[in-house]
């Protein structure tokens, strides 16, 4: 498969800024005369932006577009305190579009967009790379703006879209610059918060299912956009690029409603923004690793108040049972522990035999518990390397507790 310098290399566009000349193609079409926007001059030479203030999402205006909810949680759970400190104006949302999807020192970031809040409302900046030629100045530029960043958000820039811009300004001998703010990756925490309820995690998906908001027929599917530059490359035709400038705007709105969105939920998961069992249950584990145990033990009852499915169900119970185990609230623990014994959890029969052992020295109980476990893994139907790996331990537990109940009694 060619790679994407072999189909610059095709368009007759050099790889890299040396030695580059400008395109020779006809511009019937030049993306000035189809979107509105303004050259800016900076020391490499000239680059287009495209700027745009929004008052509320053009896809539901009902929904302003702002920054009030709390980022203590979203700061503990990334493990950065200093963003609680940051104005909301320093906070830049980040998303770009490329010649590429893999990434690669042959991908072009021939779109970055950057949102921001302002006075005047949520400013949205767009560098547009008209020809491979005004990277360097197109880079420039966008370092003048992130003069003023205290924060990146991105989704996915961890991963994909910091790396890749980094790559470029490397290659066009300027430090990595982009490698030092406090970042929020809003994807990680989608990821954490609806994966067991979306299929999907995208952020058109988390835009539907979550923000409840949808794109109007001039966006374009994401994979569809390298191709759309590249022809826009061969034929000078800047018109199908509309709709690559509407995907990135949406992207960066969405960004902006999402960050807030997540900020409230997590300030307040019992406030009505959450309406589904499963994600108090990840918002229940999101509190269990940042340790606000008594948060996460409000999710996990509330989660379990719905009708969610079992496999989750089960999940829920087991990690809230030991986690009030760790905080040693054994009674809330034997409480969950008998739940679970009723949907026949092996494990669950393995707690109660050991804390009636060990805590309470009811060998009686401890007993009762283990020979009622060996019943479930010798019924038909359990599955047989379950069996395998429980018969041994439970068989060996029962002899030791049978040897211990005959002790006591002879006391």
């Amino acid at each position: 498969m060619p790679s994407i310098s072999d189909k610059l290399k095709s368009l007759g566009v050099e790889v890299g800024t040396d030695n580059l000349k400008p395109s020779l193609r006809q511009e019937k079409y030049p993306i000035e005369a189809v979107i509105e926007g303004y050259e800016i001059t900076t020391m490499h030479g000239q680059t287009f932006v495209v700027e745009n203030t929004f008052f509320s999402d053009p896809r539901n205006k009902d929904k302003p577009l702002d920054f009030t909810a709390s980022l203590a949680n979203i700061a503990s759970w990334i493990g950065d305190p200093q963003i609680l400190h940051q104005r909301p104006e320093s906070f830049f949302f980040l998303d770009t579009e490329t010649s590429g999807l893999a990434g690669g020192t042959g991908t072009y970031v021939f779109m970055i967009g950057i949102g921001r809040f302002t006075e005047e409302g949520f400013r949205l900046s767009q560098f547009f790379l008209r020809d491979p030629i005004e990277e360097p100045a197109q880079l420039a530029a966008v370092l003048g703006l992130l003069d003023e960043c205290e924060v990146l958000v991105t989704y996915n820039g961890k991963s994909f879209d910091i790396p890749l811009l980094n790559s470029r300004y490397i290659f066009n001998s300027e430090p990595p610059l982009l490698k030092d703010y406090p970042h929020i990756d809003l994807l990680h925490l989608a990821r954490r918060l609806w994966r067991d309820r979306l299929q999907s995690r995208t952020l058109g998906s988390i835009e539907e299912n979550i923000l409840d908001v949808r794109r109007t027929k001039e966006d374009i599917p994401g994979w569809m956009v390298p191709t759309i530059y590249f022809d826009y490359l061969r034929s000078g035709d800047a018109r199908p690029l509309q709709g690559v400038f509407y995907h990135n705007a949406m992207d960066i709105l969405s960004l902006a409603s999402l960050l807030n969105h997540i900020s409230a939920i997590l300030e307040e998961p019992h406030g009505g923004l959450v309406e589904h069992g499963i994600d108090l249950i990840a918002m229940g584990k999101i509190f269990e690793d940042m340790r606000e145990l008594d948060a996460a033990a409000e999710c996990y009852a509330r989660g379990l108040a719905f009708e969610i499915p079992s496999s989750i169900q089960s999940q829920a119970i087991r990690r809230w049972s030991f986690m009030e185990k760790r905080r040693h609230n054994f009674e809330k623990s034997i409480h969950l522990w008998q739940t679970a014994a009723d949907y026949k959890e092996i494990y669950a029969h393995v707690e109660l035999a050991k804390i009636y052992e060990h805590r309470m020295n009811d060998y009686s109980q401890a007993i009762f518990w283990t020979e009622h476990a060996l019943s479930i893994i010798q019924s038909a139907g359990f599955p047989d390397l379950e069996r395998n790996i429980w018969t041994s331990k439970l068989e060996h537990r029962l002899n030791r507790l049978k040897r211990k109940y005959e002790r006591s009694q002879s006391l």
